[in-house]
């Protein structure tokens, strides 16, 4: 379980490739400080094991389902991730819950700079657009944040635009995630609100809303 508030800034050195699965290595001494064999680690918002510890990082494997299902499966050696430890019991809980179960990957439509924060808007397949509202929870590529605006196909201004949900970053959130430098045409990684699923499913069943 995580909070989805980034502790720090890792870096891919090392991806192995097999037919289903890869293992990657990450660098992020913080994430390791007092990590174990076994601890979770939300790697751009996927929870993923640490298999081996290193000095200033680890190696976790990652299935077929979760390369093809997060960004995971597009990334490089070399490029930066977000980082999160699993939360304590008894932790702060800055952000809201983050299982690290990543629902969709998201392409960014646009994005646009202000003096000190950017708004930056995201397309969502309509299988995941029910679960996002107006002030509602989001944990985009990890980081937890507020959806500041949602819409639906022919509400943006753009009909082939489709369904889409904005979020407003902070300076704080643009300097220390890797958030700051999303462009057009980016993906990320997307997790709706556990709360948000339950009630979808719930709401599934015959008889259930009356």
């Amino acid at each position: 379980m995580f909070t989805g508030i980034i502790e720090e800034l890792g870096l891919i050195t090392r991806i192995v490739r097999h037919d289903t699965d890869a293992r990657l290595t990450v660098r992020g001494p913080l994430s390791v400080s007092d990590a174990q064999v076994g601890d979770s680690v939300s790697v751009d918002g996927v929870c993923l094991t640490v298999a081996a510890l290193l000095d200033d990082g680890f190696t976790a494997d990652v299935m077929g389902e979760t390369l093809r299902a997060s960004t995971l499966g597009d990334r490089s050696e070399g490029d930066a991730v977000n980082l999160e430890r699993a939360m304590r019991l008894g932790d702060r809980l800055g952000g809201h819950i983050v299982q690290g179960h990543v629902d969709t990957s998201s392409q960014v439509l646009e994005v646009e700079r202000f003096d000190a924060w950017r708004r930056i808007r995201f397309a969502l397949d309509p299988a995941h657009a029910r679960l996002l509202v107006d002030k509602g929870s989001v944990a985009v590529s990890g980081v937890s944040l507020t959806v500041s605006a949602v819409g639906s196909a022919g509400t943006s201004g753009n009909p082939g635009d489709g369904d889409w949900f904005e979020v407003s970053l902070i300076p704080e959130t643009l300097g220390a995630t890797t958030l700051g430098s999303l462009s057009v045409g980016d993906r990320v990684n997307v997790e709706t609100d556990i709360l948000a699923r339950h009630v979808a499913r719930l709401a599934s069943f015959p008889g259930a809303v009356g």
